[in-house]
């Protein structure tokens, strides 16, 4: 790696920061909760047992949909001020300050569903502000290094998170979630005299996401260091001008276009993995939340060890190759899940205590971790290539754009079907057609990027 390296670790610490919010918020703790309290609420309504699963899928969804839409409205726009004030740092510190005060409201999500719209409301906030914060922290990665070295920095960056990922949910299992009979899962009662009825061992998750932040944020603001741009005058008019020119040249740039298009339904496939694949375990197959805790766990480690090979496999062949790939093995898991339930899987029948379904999901979650993990870096790395070297902030925008301007899609989509169909296994259907239609739009993307041509397109000077 070249540059100090003290600013890469710097900028890697974000992802090893921010990765329990997706960890254990979105995917394998509060997100399952969430579900599991949702689903006895409308029992206690009065609802039938499939419906009430089909409900509280379906409200985890439009908090999703909603961020989602937010993130890719806002997203832009902000990088776009951001690149023509010169100041990222200030937005970074204050999308900072929402994320830990929103993670810390999930304390609130009370076991008789009374906080529920709250709840749904806060994670949705601290989603937002931490999607917001990335935009600043990827505009940084291009200065890290190379175009030969970009892939495995931000390769070994996200292993970096989800090792992170792993350390936060050992911690939260063997010192504060309540397994059996309200004790830890090695047996202790959780700790500063938590009531286990209450859920609080599970409730402290919010908060710890929150001091988990705080902490290990510390060596970013200490180490990372940003050459502040000239201060071009017009304020948000420029910026919006700025952001126009720059949304033009993405037309005429083949590549790009097919890039963001894309990532624009990969990644928005990939996050409703992330976002629904506790609930499914809890609706579909009848999980507690231990078994996705232990799912959570096998999925983070996986992903660690798949990102940093995959970063290795970035610096040698490109991202592309990396791209692709995993986009597979991603709708082969979306196969599986939709064919799966506690008594066949892809039509063979099985015992109802069959441990076969227990153990396939136990492998997609690793599938998922990995790949998802792989996918993501290599994301990254891709749109470096495609990054103009004066609009850092700007192109990660557009990014963060083009993995949430149909951040609605996958979540609404598997809302409609399984409202349809009454059916949370059923309602994942849509990934496995959103993953195809981005591999598809893979094959107009060139495998180096198109660096050569944004000379020539109209972007702002700086």
């Amino acid at each position: 790696m070249t540059g100090p390296r003290k600013r890469i670790w710097g900028w890697m610490s974000f992802d090893w920061a921010t990765q329990p919010f997706y960890t254990l918020g979105l995917t394998f703790i509060f997100g399952p909760y969430f579900a599991d309290i949702a689903k006895q609420t409308f029992l206690a309504d009065g609802m039938a047992a499939e419906a009430a699963k089909a409900q509280a899928q379906s409200i985890w969804s439009l908090g999703q949909t909603v961020a989602g839409l937010f993130i890719a409205f806002a997203g832009p726009i902000l990088g776009a001020y951001a690149d023509s004030t010169g100041r990222r740092m200030p937005w970074l510190i204050g999308f900072s300050v929402v994320y830990v005060v929103a993670s810390w409201a999930l304390w609130y999500m009370v076991p008789d569903g009374s906080m529920l719209w709250f709840s749904l409301i806060a994670f949705s906030v601290g989603f937002v502000a931490a999607e917001f914060a990335l935009i600043f922290t990827n505009a940084i990665l291009p200065s890290l290094g190379t175009k030969e070295e970009i892939g495995e920095i931000s390769g070994n960056g996200a292993s970096l998170g989800y090792w992170g990922g792993v350390l936060s949910l050992f911690v939260m299992l063997l010192f504060f979630f309540e397994a059996d009979g309200g004790k830890t899962v090695i047996g202790l009662a959780p700790p500063f005299g938590l009531d286990a009825a209450a859920r609080e061992g599970t409730r402290i998750v919010g908060p710890f996401i929150a001091v988990w932040f705080i902490v290990f944020m510390i060596p970013y603001f200490m180490w990372v260091r940003e050459k502040p741009l000239p201060n071009r005058q017009g304020g948000v008019a420029q910026a919006m001008r700025d952001l126009k020119a720059s949304l033009a040249s993405v037309i005429k740039r083949p590549s790009l276009f097919a890039f963001l298009s894309s990532s624009m339904f990969y990644r928005d496939s990939l996050n409703a993995l992330y976002a629904f694949g506790g609930v499914y375990a809890v609706l579909v197959l009848d999980w507690t939340l231990m078994n996705i805790a232990v799912f959570g766990i096998v999925g983070a480690i996986t992903a660690a060890i798949a990102t940093m090979i995959g970063g290795k496999f970035d610096s040698r062949y490109g991202p592309k190759p990396v791209i692709v790939f995993n986009i597979i093995v991603l709708t082969g898991v979306c196969t599986i899940i939709v064919g799966m339930t506690r008594t066949q899987i892809l039509g063979i029948p099985l015992a109802l205590d069959s441990w076969v379904p227990d153990t396939v999901f136990y492998a997609c979650g690793a599938a998922i971790g990995g790949s998802g993990g792989a996918l993501y870096a290599a994301s990254r790395s891709m749109m470096v290539r495609h990054t103009h070297p004066e609009r850092p902030t700007e192109a990660f925008g557009l990014f963060a754009l083009s993995g949430k301007a149909t951040a609605f899609l996958a979540p609404a989509l598997i809302g409609l079907f399984t409202w349809l169909l009454q059916s949370p296994r059923l309602g994942i259907i849509p990934l496995i057609f959103l993953f195809l239609l981005a591999l598809f739009l893979l094959r107009w993307v060139r495998a180096e990027g198109d660096k050569d041509e944004w000379s020539a397109s109209p972007l702002p000077a700086p």
